[in-house]
């Protein structure tokens, strides 16, 4: 007795598009890959000492399967101190303009400044990912001027001070709603509704029950309740520190559990992560294994 090969289980389609871009067709979640260029983020602060190191880096991201390479030159871990803008923008922009020469890379620029924005979406970047949801009141004025890609990301609080004594009622209603705030206040100022994705803020402004509480189906279902893309960013975050008790650098297992998870769920379209190429691994095999009969 022969059987027929199981056929591929289909991805519902989503939309992402901005920059003459359009992510998620086919229904396959895409990765984000992390390029910070600071001397103090949690994990691989300090990594990239030059423009040629970053560029070099981001490259290899690429390479091994990075859909969008998101640059940082400010870190937002927990109590980092604030950069200024120039400074910022220092970091940023050069490795911007040498990575925008690279046709077909979607460039992402990880700032809570509008200044920083309009000078990195000037230098070639085709996304803004904002960790504060339009914290900085100009910020929805220059995406939508550029034509540009929005992240609004949650956090309670401000980086420096958010896990002094987060507090919610209801964190999965809390979180959503407040995004679905952020949305209006973007679509009031002309950002496209299809540039927009959101972002639960995992580690922002969260305990270690809040983040849990959002990563299971009432947290994302009220999410993606609200029409748009979901990027999840848990890579190396510190509730798999008291999950696991494992160090920054011993976390990948948990991230890629956590990941499988919300492939599972259909939970995630955007993968923000450090380690690209395991990630391209799960979805790849997510995929080919997520069959029918």
């Amino acid at each position: 007795m022969t059987h027929s090969p199981a056929k591929p289980r289909d991805w519902p389609a989503w939309n992402w598009t901005f920059k003459g871009f359009r992510l998620g067709a086919d229904g396959a979640p895409v990765v984000m890959s992390i390029l910070n260029v600071t001397p103090d983020s949690f994990s691989d602060g300090g990594g990239c000492q030059t423009v040629a190191d970053a560029a070099s880096v981001a490259l290899r991201q690429r390479d091994q399967g990075a859909a969008i390479i998101d640059i940082g030159g400010e870190s937002t871990r927990p109590g980092a101190k604030p950069v200024d803008a120039d400074e910022e923008s220092r970091r940023v922009v050069p490795v911007l303009e040498v990575l925008s020469r690279e046709k077909g890379l979607i460039l992402s620029v990880d700032t809570r400044k509008s200044l920083v924005a309009r000078r990195a979406l000037e230098a070639g970047a085709q996304v803004v990912n904002d960790v504060t949801g339009l914290g900085d009141p100009d910020m929805a004025d220059v995406v939508s001027l550029a034509g540009a890609g929005l992240v609004l990301m949650h956090i309670q609080g401000e980086p420096g001070t958010m896990q002094d004594n987060p507090r919610y009622h209801d964190v999965c209603g809390e979180v959503a709603g407040h995004l679905q705030d952020r949305l209006a206040q973007a679509l009031s100022a002309g950002v496209a509704k299809e540039a927009i994705a959101l972002d639960p803020g995992i580690g922002f402004g969260k305990t270690y029950g809040h983040n849990v509480s959002l990563l299971g189906p009432g947290g994302m279902d009220a999410l993606l309740r609200l029409g748009r893309p979901i990027l999840l960013g848990v890579s190396r975050k510190s509730y798999l520190k008291t999950m696991l008790g494992r160090g920054v650098e011993e976390r990948l297992a948990g991230t890629l559990a956590t990941l499988s998870v919300a492939l599972a769920r259909r939970s995630a379209h955007v993968l923000r992560v450090h380690d690209v190429a395991p990630v391209v691994d799960l979805v790849k095999v997510w995929r080919a294994l997520d069959t029918t009969a």
